[in-house]
């Protein structure tokens, strides 16, 4: 996959394209992507997909302190390859970007820079400056330009719409089996090991705790989950804990993050690491004293172990 983040020097042959933010790469925007790939194959032409960075309310409005991405841009790219996509725009988004007219989006960049023959857009697409571009708009500007347009449908699962939307709630509550099955695909969460207190270690349990690689990217809801972890290309099973510390303030709604990595005793302070939520254990506790609590994470490991055992 080509990576691109100008139009200088992109090229492609016979270009299907999609737009869009494509946050969580979930069913519903897989469908677009089988949708673009399907199309391509048919017109012998190559597969382009053109998004942006930052999310474009950063830009739109900097004074929001509520956004939360199920994806980072690293996270949203690695998936765009693993569905082997041909290129990949992931074009700065700015306020001059925000302010430019429909008509001169699709004249300037998919038609003269990017020269698209398909464009394939979800059910709901609405895009450019008051967000206009519409399928109607979008379709007279084909026939203007000399470019098909394909309209997806709405995905239902479980006779409910998946919409990002409804995965970020299924998040806040904790409901990963939820998450997952909309996704398609494990949530993930990409961040560094920083210090601690080391009391995981006093406890016999020691825990790395992470800070998020993207302030914007959501942590999921109090409580203790079963995951895997990857570390320099290893992948080892363990149990993570999200919860409060107000000091600990650098991630999403101030949670902490601290993940017990089973069977592994390496210093990994600094290191980049990737956590992969596959269930929720329980909900956070009080615990009456310290030996309640060991017992407790005991039997959290257990139930961890039980679930990543086919893993």
């Amino acid at each position: 996959m080509k990576i691109y983040h100008s139009l200088e020097n992109f090229a492609a042959r016979t270009p299907v394209v999609t737009i869009g933010t494509f946050d969580g790469l979930h069913k519903g925007h897989q469908l677009i992507l089988d949708k673009l790939k399907d199309l391509a194959g048919k017109m012998n032409g190559e597969t382009v997909v053109f998004t942006f960075y930052p999310h474009p309310r950063v830009i739109t409005s900097p004074n929001e302190s509520s956004l939360r991405l199920l994806t980072t841009k690293e996270e949203k790219t690695k998936l765009f390859e693993k569905y082997g996509i041909d290129h990949l725009i992931i074009y700065p988004f700015s306020k001059e970007f925000a302010a430019m007219e429909y008509s001169e989006f699709v004249r300037k960049i998919l038609v003269e820079q990017i020269g698209t023959k398909c464009l394939v857009i979800g059910y709901d697409h609405k895009f450019g400056k008051d967000r206009k571009g519409g399928f109607e708009y979008l379709q007279r500007c084909g026939e203007k330009y000399n470019f098909s347009v394909e309209r997806m449908d709405a995905l239902a699962v479980n006779d409910d719409n998946i919409s990002s939307t409804k995965i970020r709630a299924a998040l806040q509550a904790g409901d990963i089996r939820k998450a997952n099955h909309y996704f398609g695909h494990e949530f993930t969460l990409h961040g560094t090991v920083v210090g601690g207190k080391q009391l995981g270690r006093k406890l016999g349990f020691p825990t790395a705790n992470i800070e998020a690689s993207d302030k914007h990217k959501i942590i999921p809801g109090y409580g203790v989950y079963a995951v895997t972890v990857e570390i320099d290309d290893q992948l080892h099973k363990g149990m993570l804990n999200i919860g409060t510390r107000p000091t600990f303030n650098k991630n999403a709604d101030n949670r902490s993050i601290e993940v017990n990595i089973f069977d592994f005793s390496e210093d990994i302070y600094g290191k980049k690491i990737t956590l992969n939520f596959i269930d929720k254990i329980r909900d956070e506790q009080k615990f009456s004293g310290i030996d309640a609590l060991v017992e407790q994470l005991r039997r959290d490991k257990e139930a961890s172990i039980e679930i990543l055992k086919h893993i």
